[in-house]
Formats: C-alpha cells, structure tokens, sequence
C-alpha cells in the first residue's frame, strides 16, 4: 500500500483545512471592516445629529438674546446682555444665513473630525482637521456626488457617502445632518468626515490578529489531521498485512480490528473470511486424505477381485483344475467377483451423477408408504441368512410426494442394508414413519462420535471388520438422493445400544393427490 491512503487522507484533510482558512479570512476580513465601518458611521450620525441640534440651539438662542437686546435698547437699558453665545459667534447673513464661526473654532479644536456648515445660502465653512491640514473650499467646488448629499440633506435626511473622496484627496466616510430651527425649519446642513484610513488600520489590525490565531489553529489543525490520517489507516495496513499473510497459506492469521464503524467490520468480514478459510483448508486437506484413502482401498478393492479371476482363468486354461466341480467353483468364484466390480462400478456412476446438477431425475407423484413396504420385504429376503427380524411401523399409510421411486427405494435400501450388516445375528432392524420423520435403527457396533460427522461423506469408510468389503460410497448416495429430494439426513448413535438414521421428509402433497 505504501501508504498511498494516509498520504490521501492527510492531503484531503490539508486542504480541506487551507480551504476552510481562506473562506473564514476572507470572510472574516470583509465582515470585520464592514462592522468598522458601520461602527463609525453609526457613531458620525449621532454626531452630526448632536451638532445639527446644538447649531440649531444656539441659534434660537441667538436670536431670543439679541431680542431682548433690542427690547432693552429701545427702554434705554444697557445693551451688553448676557447670551449663551458671542454676538459674533452667530451672526445672521440675510434672512436664511448663518455665520457659526466660533462654534466651527470651538468644534475644530475638540474634535479630530473635519466638520463642515451648508447654509440655504449655499455658503460653506469648515473646521479643517483633516489629516492636521486646513482645507478651505467654496460649495461651488463641491463634485456632482458631494452636491447630491448636500441636497439630500436640505431636504431633511440624515445620509451617508464617500463622494468626497475625490474632492478630500482621502478616501473618506462623510455623514450629513440638517440643522433645524425649533419650527423645524432647516437651516443648513452639517457634514461630517473622517477618513477611512483608520477604519482601514482597525480591520488590518483585526486581520492581523486573525492570521495569527489562524495561523496556530491551522498549523495544531495539520498535526490533528496527520494523527487522525494515521489512526484511520492503521488498521487498514493491518488489515492488508493480514490479507497478504492468508494468500500466503497462513489462514491462521487475524487482523484482530476492534471498531464500531466500517472498517471495523471489514475486519470483523477479513477474520471471518479466515476462519472459513482456515475450516476450507483443512476439510480441503481432510477429502484429499479420504481420496487417497478411497483410492487405496479402490486399487485394494479392484486388486483382490482382479486377482482371483486372473488365478482362476489362468488355471482353468493351464488345466491345472479338471475335475468339473473343482471347475464349477471357480466359475462360482469368478462370478462372485465380477458381481463385486460391477456393484462397484455401479456406485461410483451413481455418485458422479447425482453429483452432478445436469442429471435430471424422474420426478413423479407417488406414496412414501409404498416405497416404505417395497424395502421392508427386501430387507426381509436379506435378514433372513443372520435371523435378523425386520419391523415396519407407521401412523400413516398415505403420504403423497414428487420424488423418483427407484432413487427414494434405493436410499432406504441403503439404510436398511446396512443396518443388517452391522446388526449381530438374531437382533432386530426397525423401520418406523411418524408424521415427517422417518428412521431406520438398529442394535449393533454403532458408530464412535468422532466419525458420525463424516459417515455421509464421500470416500469415508469406517474401518470395522464387518465392512472391509464396502465402497464407502452407500452413504454419500444416499445423501445425495435425499438432497435432490428436499429431505434432510443424519445419523444418531449410541455404540453398542442402537444406531439411527433419520430422514426429515418434506411436506407431503395435498391429501386428495393421486400416486
């Protein structure tokens, strides 16, 4: 693997962070020096409105103080009242003017804003703080977009623009507000700027600070993602080591990943995929063994046979036997034996066919209780020679079923012949149906429990002195005749006490069927 997938992985989560790094600056930076700038134009209204309504004061103050004067003037009092203002601080220019000459001197040293005075004549006044430099400017100087706030104004609104950027050689945030009398009437306007510069250093500042923190989150972020890559693909490196040992042969070996997740399963199928590998191997290593030992006892099997024809042709051809009962035992013997090789025969076609899902069987409607009674009375005709008394029982003489006759009779014929070869002479054999179940027992040897699960497998022979002239392929058929059947098989046994077959039958057909 080369770590290919870490490498992936650490690389994905790299990104992914270096991603989620630029689109929070990014935006960061942008949100931040917008809430500056709204921060600051938020704050130039309230002020601008605070200045409006101070001009607006001291003008009505203004104009009571100097009514009163004249009021006095006319009564011969003295004429030098006090007044919340100079009489020069605010001197009218016509009937709409105003002159806030001292008020701009008072505001231009209190204050680091450049403010600036419309009156309705068009007559504009400044305190000129901006960037510590006087500037003086007619309102005829004003650009098209700086008249347009002014307007704006003058008809009552509080606005906001940076028109006169161009004209401040700043860029610069400007606020106007309109001065009013106390009818309401405006008077003016007030038009505060403050250049952006500042606003601009406080949101660098706040990206500086963020790159920073970002920087050190990124960077704990990149050791987070190596560890987390490094913890994801750890198992997935054993997991391959594991897989490479059991191509090997080594189905013994096991990942051993514990995790509640999908790669934990994947492990969890990796061992299982060993275990059953592991079971494979060795039932693979198991049937090679029993084929060799079928093939041995086969080559045993065909040898003696073969050999006793041989022996016995080649002395009636020598004539070396001429007595004609010598003769006729021979002919006894050979045809013994030839019987022998064709059962044998016989029964290994039998398996490779019903091995094989190709062959087609003959499936018919018939009745289990016929077949039943047919290999009771051939098992009769059987016992006979060892006195051995076969039994057949049932609580149903009718159970209709799709299945071969021949086949079906041939696997409980097996079952029977066998139980009356492993049955001592004078015992019993009992065949017996109860509802879906059928058994064939008998009280012989029995079978050790170390072969019952191997005793239908193919090429198994146990090894008793009552079956050295078996195939051990009875079984196997008979298996295979019950699989093609839907029928289950297998075998009980207590040695010495009693040896059962049972087979599980299907559901029997409906009961009107005709057989």
């Amino acid at each position: 693997m080369k770590n290919k997938i870490f490498i992936k992985m650490f690389l994905a989560f790299a990104f992914a962070l270096l991603v989620f790094s630029l689109v929070v600056g990014s935006g960061f930076g942008y949100l931040f020096r917008q809430h500056v700038i709204s921060v600051k134009k938020q704050d130039m209204e309230q002020r601008a409105v605070k200045i409006a309504q101070a001009l607006g004061e001291s003008r009505d103050q203004w104009l009571v103080w100097q009514a009163k004067r004249k009021e006095a003037q006319v009564q011969g009092k003295n004429s030098n009242l006090p007044g919340p203002l100079a009489p020069a601080a605010v001197r009218p220019q016509g009937p709409m003017g105003l002159n806030f000459s001292a008020v701009l001197r008072f505001l231009g040293s209190a204050a680091a804003d450049d403010v600036w005075i419309v009156d309705n004549n068009q007559h504009l006044t400044s305190t000129g703080n901006m960037q510590g430099k006087h500037t003086s400017f007619m309102f005829k100087d004003l650009p098209p977009d700086a008249a347009k706030v002014v307007d704006k104004v003058m008809q009552g609104n509080v606005t906001t623009s940076e028109g006169f950027s161009t004209m401040l050689e700043v860029p610069t945030l400007t606020v106007g507000s309109p001065v009013r009398d106390k009818d309401g009437n405006i008077l003016g306007a007030v038009l505060v700027h403050a250049p952006i510069s500042g606003m601009e250093e406080a949101a660098t500042q706040g990206n500086r600070i963020l790159l920073m923190c970002g920087g050190i989150a990124l960077l704990l972020s990149f050791i987070m993602a190596f560890g987390f890559s490094w913890w994801f693909t750890k198992p997935l490196r054993t997991m391959q080591l594991t897989a490479e040992e059991m191509t090997e042969g080594d189905y013994a070996a096991r990942c051993n990943v514990r995790q509640n997740d999908e790669v934990g399963e994947l492990g969890k199928a990796l061992d299982t995929l060993g275990d059953k590998l592991l079971v494979a191997s060795k039932e693979s290593a198991q049937l090679d063994q029993l084929r060799k030992d079928f093939i041995a006892n086969i080559s045993h099997e065909l040898r003696t046979p073969v050999t006793v024809i041989r022996g016995s042709l080649e002395a009636l051809c020598d004539r070396v036997v001429t007595e004609p009962e010598q003769v006729s035992e021979y002919h006894e013997e050979m045809l013994k034996e030839t019987l022998f090789l064709q059962r044998l025969i016989n029964d290994l076609l039998d398996l490779s066919r019903l091995q094989n899902t190709n062959f087609k069987i003959e499936m018919t409607k018939v009745n289990l209780y016929d077949i039943l009674q047919d290999v009771y009375h051939s098992g009769a005709r059987l016992a006979q020679d060892k006195n051995i008394n076969i039994t057949f029982v049932t609580d149903n003489k009718l159970y209709p079923l799709m299945g071969d006759y021949g086949r079906i009779r041939q696997m409980f014929m097996v079952f029977v012949d066998n139980s009356i070869k492993f049955s001592p002479a004078g015992s019993r054999v009992e065949v017996t149906m109860s509802g879906r179940t059928v058994k064939v027992t008998d009280h012989g040897c029995g079978v050790p429990d170390h072969e019952l699960a191997h005793i239908f497998d193919r090429f198994y022979k146990t090894r008793n002195e009552k079956n050295k002239t078996g195939t051990g392929l009875g079984l196997s058929i008979a298996r295979e005749i019950a699989e093609r059947h839907h029928m289950e098989v297998h075998m009980e046994s207590k040695p010495a006490v009693a040896t059962s077959v049972v087979v599980s039958l299907p559901e029997p057909l409906a009961a009107d069927a005709q057989c």
